[in-house]
């Protein structure tokens, strides 16, 4: 951890060695010259840094947010997310470090899950969803499960890494993860699925295959799954947002550069 002034960065013991060997420091975050920005939309911008670990290559994934309200709970709820999932035996991306700027700016560092694959992509490219069905259920069962919501729960934020019948899944982006308010715990529930739901139907994935997933999540999930009907209204309601935000920010989705050499 190191501090200059109200500058902050605080780095997991593992990274500290390459932390030092490339030089990154809390403002070296924002003014690096390998670091990469390959998205920028008002609310942060999403970074790669390729670098050396143990000799090997790794890729670190930096989200920058910039000054203003809330910057610096931003990357606050990234790491308690990330500490969340990984106390409730939720796998997810490894943290590397975190920090702010005196200026308000703050920053998250990851690594990346090297070997696996976004869920959307894999099937994209010809994974069958029914490979998917149960460990995905389960795997949002379990996170409901432990009072746990993710509020952007869509198919593009869980990654998985398979090899003949072995599949490994993490889920990602847990900025936005919280404990689910018992008052309102069926709302954000009916949230979560329907943000899977909208995001597999993109796919071509076809209502029996959502319906067979639908029972899985519910036999794992038992009283707090909620009725079909809740989650196909959500998921009206998100496909008209969708097409708002993405009119008005046309860059939002698009893809991560590939690392060299793959």
């Amino acid at each position: 951890m190191s501090e200059t002034g109200r500058d902050h960065f605080q780095v997991n013991p593992r990274y500290q060695p390459i932390m030092r060997e490339i030089g990154l420091d809390a403002k070296g975050v924002f003014a690096h010259p390998d670091i990469k920005v390959w998205r920028s939309i008002p609310e942060r911008e999403n970074c790669t840094l390729d670098a050396k670990l143990d000799g090997r290559e790794i890729r670190l994934h930096i989200k920058r947010y910039p000054a203003g309200r809330g910057s610096k709970d931003a990357a606050r709820r990234e790491v308690s997310g990330i500490g969340l999932l990984g106390a409730n035996g939720i796998a997810t991306v490894p943290l590397v470090g975190w920090g702010n700027l005196a200026d308000g700016r703050s920053f998250v560092i990851t690594e990346d899950l090297k070997g696996f694959q976004a869920a959307d992509k894999a099937i994209a490219s010809g994974l069958p969803f029914d490979r998917l069905i149960e460990s995905t259920a389960d795997l949002v069962a379990k996170l409901h499960g432990s009072g746990l919501h993710h509020r952007d729960l869509y198919l593009c934020h869980f990654f998985l890494k398979h090899a003949g019948d072995d599949l490994e899944l993490r889920l990602i982006d847990a900025a936005r993860v919280r404990r689910l308010p018992w008052l309102f715990r069926q709302r954000w529930i009916v949230k979560d699925l329907a943000q899977f739901w909208y995001s597999a139907r993109q796919l071509g994935i076809v209502e029996d295959q959502l319906i067979r997933w639908l029972g899985r999540y519910t036999d794992k999930a038992g009283k707090i799954a909620p009725p079909l009907g809740a989650i196909e209204a959500k998921v009206s309601w998100i496909a008209r947002h969708d097409r708002k935000l993405n009119r008005a920010q046309p860059n939002r989705n698009i893809s991560i550069p590939a690392p060299p050499g793959v």
